[in-house]
C-alpha cells in the first residue's frame, strides 16, 4: 500500500511556491469553539495533502490557499477568502453566509507542463458552478457534494499568469438539490450550510493519451481484481499488483475491458487486517508510454447469507457484528471540511481505539483522503447519499435529476474504497421518492456492495412497496431496537443512542441536548454498556446484524457525542471498546418500587394541573383516579399499556413503604423508566430526576443525591410522576431499582 507520506512530501513543495502568489489580506475568523488542528492552518498549508489516493499521479498544483472572494449578484472581488473552508466558516476568513459567490486568483503553469494537457479539478463546490480561465467560461456544473474537472490547456496563455474565476450559486434549503443537514436557520439537527468551494482545487498535467479512471472490484470468491482501465481506444496497459511491496507478475490488458487478474493466496481485508494491495498502471499507446498511475485495492467480500436460518450481513463470508457511531463529518472551524489531512484521520483513529469495526458517514460525502485513511486504518463505511428537503416545513419539489445525478456520480466515485461495503440511499423517509427504481439503478451500477434503501425510514410506503435493498433497518432512541423478522433481508439498527453528556466549556452554545442525558462519564459509559447488552441480545435472540450509535462527536447544538465538537473525549476508550466486545459489567436489576412491566402498579393520576405542589407529601390527592400503569395511548411493542392518557400532561402519585436498605444498596439506587415525552420525578418532596425528549424502551438513571438523603427506610415514601405530551408516541412508566455488578 502507498504511504501518504512519501506522496505527499514528493508533492509538496509544489503546492506550496504556488500557494505563496497570493497570501495578503486573509485573516481566520474565531469560531464559538475550535479544534486543536485550526490553529495549524495557514495559507500556505491549507490542505495541501495529495487529494486523490484512488489515482496517483507524480506532477500536480494544489489551488489552494487565499483567493480575492466577494459576494452578491453583481461580479466583485472586495474581499479574500482561504479556499477550501466554506465562506460560512471561521477558517475561511469570512465567516458569513451568501447564496451568490464570486472567487478569483491566478497561477502560473509549471515549464515541465509544457506539452500536456492541463486539468483543473474542483473535489466539491456547492452547488451551481461556473468556471472561466482566462474570461473563457469552460460551463456549468450542478452537484454539491462531487469531483468535477475540466480541460483548460486551450485557453492557457502560452505563458505567463493565468487566472481562474469561479461563480457560485447555493440555494441551501431554498432548492430542492441534495443538501444533506444544510440550512440557513440552524438548530436542533440541521446545521451551518456550507456553501461554495469547499474541497481542494488542484491542476494536473496529463497526457493527450491518458487514463481517465480506474474501475478495481475485489473477486474473493475467484481470488482475483476485476480491472477495467478507461482511457484512450486500442491502447494497452501494463499493470503490476504489490503485496507488501512485492510484485505479481505483470499483466497486459486493453483499456475500456474488464479483465480478471488471479491474486493467488489473498490477504482479506477486515478491520481487524486491513491489508491493501498496491497497483501500478502504465499506459502504452501506439507502443509508447504515455501516462503512469498509482492506486490500490482491498480483496474483500460482502454480501448477505443465512446463519441458523436467518439472514445476516457477513463479511468475507462470516458473520460479524457490525458496530459503529454516527458520523456526521461537521467541525466547528471550518463546517464539512476538515481542518486538516490529521485531523480528518484523528477521529478514525479514534473510532478504532473506542472498539468500533465500522462507521456510518451521514448524509454527506467526505473528501477522497476520508476514505483512504478509513481503508487503511479498517472501518467498514456505511455511505450515505446527501438528502434533498431534510427536515424542514414546506418543502420545496425534489430535484429529481439531480438526486439521480447525486447517486451515479457517488457510486463511481467512492466505487475503489475497500471501506465501503452499504450504499444508504435514504434516511428517515426525508425527500424519499422512486425507492425501488433508485435502490435498483444502485446495485445495477455496483453488484459488488449492500443497498439500504432507507435507514430509518421503513419499507411500506403508501402500501405498496414490499421488501426493497438488502437491509431492514429501525431508528430507536435511546436504547437500541430491531426490525421485525425478514426472510431476505439483513436486520438493522441503524441509529440509537444518543445519550447527552456537557463538558463546560466545550459547547457551541450554553445549551445543548441529547435524546437522554446523563449526568456524568460513569453514567455515560453505564448506559452505553446497558445499551450493548441490549444488542447483544437483539443478535442473539432477533438476527441483528448491525448496529449505529448516535454519534461520534457533538454537532453545534447537539451534545449527544463521545467526543465534544472540539474533540475531546467524554469517555474511556477501553470502557467502550469493552462495551462494543459485549464484555462491560452490566449490572443486575432487582426492583424496590416495581415498574409495570412485569405487573402492572396502580398509581393514582390525574390530568388536570394540580398546581405548583404536587409533588408535596403533604398534597391530598384522595380525589385523583385510581389506574394501573403504564399510561398512555400508543407504546412500543412489548411496553405495558394499562390506562388510556392522551392528553398533554399527567401528574402520577403512589405511598411506597421501602424496606432497610444498607449504605451499598442506597448507592445502587437508580430510576428506572420509559416516557414519551418529558419525565419528572420526585420522592417525598425533593426532585429525584429528569430529562427531556422521550425513549421508546425502558431505561435506568441514577437518582440525585439527594432524594436518596429523603428516602424513608422501613417506612411510607411518596413518589410523584409529571410527564408532558407534545406530539408522537404517548407513554410513561416509572419505578425504582438497584443495579448490582456481580450477584445480587
Amino acid at each position: 500500500m502507498m504511504n501518504p507520506r512519501i506522496f505527499t512530501t514528493i508533492l509538496a513543495a509544489i503546492p506550496l511556491v504556488a500557494a505563496a502568489a497570493a497570501q495578503s489580506g486573509w485573516v481566520a475568523k474565531r469560531a464559538p469553539i475550535e479544534t486543536r488542528w485550526a490553529k495549524e492552518v495557514t495559507p500556505a498549508n491549507a490542505l495541501p495533502d495529495y487529494p486523490r489516493p484512488q489515482l496517483v499521479r507524480r506532477d500536480w498544483l494544489n489551488l489552494n490557499g487565499v483567493w480575492d472572494f466577494g459576494t452578491g449578484e453583481a461580479q466583485k472581488f472586495d474581499r479574500k477568502i482561504l479556499v477550501p473552508y466554506a465562506v460560512e466558516t471561521a477558517l475561511s476568513g469570512v465567516m458569513e453566509h451568501s447564496d451568490r459567490l464570486w472567487y478569483r486568483r491566478t497561477f502560473t503553469v509549471p515549464a515541465g507542463w509544457a506539452g500536456k494537457r492541463v486539468l483543473i479539478h474542483f473535489d466539491a463546490v456547492d452547488y451551481e458552478t461556473e468556471v472561466s480561465i482566462n474570461g473563457h467560461s469552460l460551463g456549468i456544473h450542478r452537484g454539491g457534494y462531487e469531483p468535477f474537472s475540466y480541460d483548460v490547456s486551450p485557453w492557457l496563455k502560452p505563458s505567463g499568469v493565468q487566472t481562474v474565476m469561479v461563480r457560485v450559486f447555493d440555494p441551501t434549503e431554498a432548492g430542492g438539490q441534495p443538501r444533506g443537514k444544510q440550512t440557513t436557520r440552524p438548530g436542533g439537527i440541521l446545521y451551518t450550510p456550507t456553501s461554495g468551494i469547499w474541497q481542494t482545487v488542484w491542476l494536473e498535467p496529463v497526457a493527450k493519451a491518458s487514463v481517465e479512471s480506474l474501475k478495481l472490484v475485489p473477486d474473493v470468491d475467484r481470488k482475483s481484481i476485476r480491472l477495467t482501465v478507461n482511457g484512450p481506444t486500442g491502447a494497452t496497459a501494463k499493470v503490476t499488483i504489490r503485496e507488501a511491496g512485492k510484485p505479481l507478475p505483470i499483466v497486459t490488458i486493453s483499456t475500456n475491458q474488464e479483465v480478471s487478474i488471479p491474486v493467488p493466496n489473498p490477504k482479506l481485508w477486515s478491520p481487524d487486517q486491513p491489508f491493501l494491495y498496491d497497483v501500478d498502471v502504465r499506459l502504452l499507446n501506439a507502443g509508447n508510454e504515455t501516462d503512469a498511475v498509482k492506486s490500490y485495492f482491498g480483496m474483500r467480500k460482502i454480501s448477505l447469507g443465512k446463519v441458523g436460518g436467518i439472514t445476516k450481513m457477513l463479511l468475507n463470508d462470516q458473520f460479524t457484528f457490525q458496530i459503529g457511531p454516527l458520523d456526521q463529518g461537521y467541525w466547528p472551524e471550518s463546517g464539512l471540511t476538515p481542518p486538516t489531512d490529521s485531523a480528518m484521520k484523528s477521529d478514525l483513529v479514534i473510532m478504532k481505539k473506542l472498539g468500533f469495526n465500522m462507521v456510518r458517514k451521514h448524509i454527506k460525502v467526505e473528501p477522497s483522503r476520508w476514505y483512504y485513511w478509513a481503508d487503511r486504518l479498517g472501518l467498514m463505511v456505511w455511505q450515505d447519499m446527501p438528502s434533498p428537503n431534510s427536515y424542514i416545513d414546506h418543502p420545496p419539489a425534489i430535484d429529481v435529476a439531480a438526486f439521480d445525478k447525486q447517486v451515479e456520480s457517488v457510486v463511481k466515485h467512492l466505487g475503489n474504497s475497500p471501506s465501503i461495503i452499504m450504499w444508504v440511499v435514504f434516511n428517515e423517509q426525508q425527500a424519499r421518492h422512486d425507492t425501488a427504481r433508485l435502490v435498483n439503478k444502485v446495485k445495477s451500477l455496483d453488484p459488488s456492495r449492500l443497498v439500504n434503501r432507507d435507514s430509518g425510514g421503513g419499507y411500506e410506503q403508501d402500501g405498496k412497496e414490499g421488501e426493497i435493498g438488502d437491509i431492514d433497518d429501525v431508528h430507536s432512541y435511546p436504547p437500541p431496537a430491531s426490525p421485525g423478522p425478514s426472510k431476505n433481508q439483513a436486520l438493522v439498527c441503524g441509529e440509537y443512542g444518543g445519550l447527552g453528556f456537557i463538558i463546560k466549556g466545550h459547547t457551541w452554545k450554553k445549551e445543548g441536548w441529547g435524546y437522554a442525558l446523563t449526568p456524568s462519564q460513569t453514567e455515560l459509559q453505564d448506559t452505553y454498556g446497558v445499551f450493548t447488552a441490549k444488542l447483544k441480545q437483539l443478535r442473539d435472540e432477533n438476527g441483528l446484524s448491525a448496529a449505529v450509535y448516535t454519534q461520534i462527536t457533538d454537532v453545534e447544538i447537539e451534545s449527544n457525542g463521545l467526543m465534544t465538537y472540539d474533540r475531546i473525549l467524554k469517555v474511556e476508550p477501553k470502557q467502550i471498546a469493552l462495551a462494543n466486545r459485549f464484555a462491560y459489567p452490566v449490572p443486575t436489576i432487582v426492583p424496590v418500587i416495581p415498574t409495570s412491566e412485569v405487573l402492572a402498579q396502580v398509581w393514582r393520576y390525574t390530568f388536570e394541573n394540580p398546581g405548583p405542589d404536587w409533588f408535596a407529601v403533604a398534597l391530598g390527592d384522595a380525589h385523583w383516579k385510581l389506574g394501573p400503569g403504564g399510561f398512555g395511548r400508543s407504546v412500543a411493542p412489548g411496553n405495558p399499556l394499562g390506562t388510556a392518557w392522551d392528553t398533554g400532561d399527567i401528574w402520577l402519585r403512589r405511598t411506597i413503604r421501602l424496606p432497610k436498605l444498607t449504605a451499598t444498596e442506597i448507592s445502587q439506587l437508580a430510576i428506572r423508566h420509559c416516557h414519551d415525552e418529558d419525565l419528572e420525578v420526585w420522592i417525598n418532596g425533593v426532585k429525584a430526576f429528569s430529562v427531556e425528549g422521550y425513549i421508546s424502551d425502558y431505561a435506568n438513571a441514577p437518582l440525585s443525591a439527594a432524594a436518596k438523603r429523603a428516602l424513608i427506610l422501613g417506612g411510607d415514601n411518596v413518589i410523584a410522576v409529571h410527564c408532558r405530551q407534545t406530539t408522537g408516541g404517548q407513554f410513561v412508566d416509572v419505578g425504582l431499582v438497584r443495579l448490582v455488578l456481580g450477584k445480587k
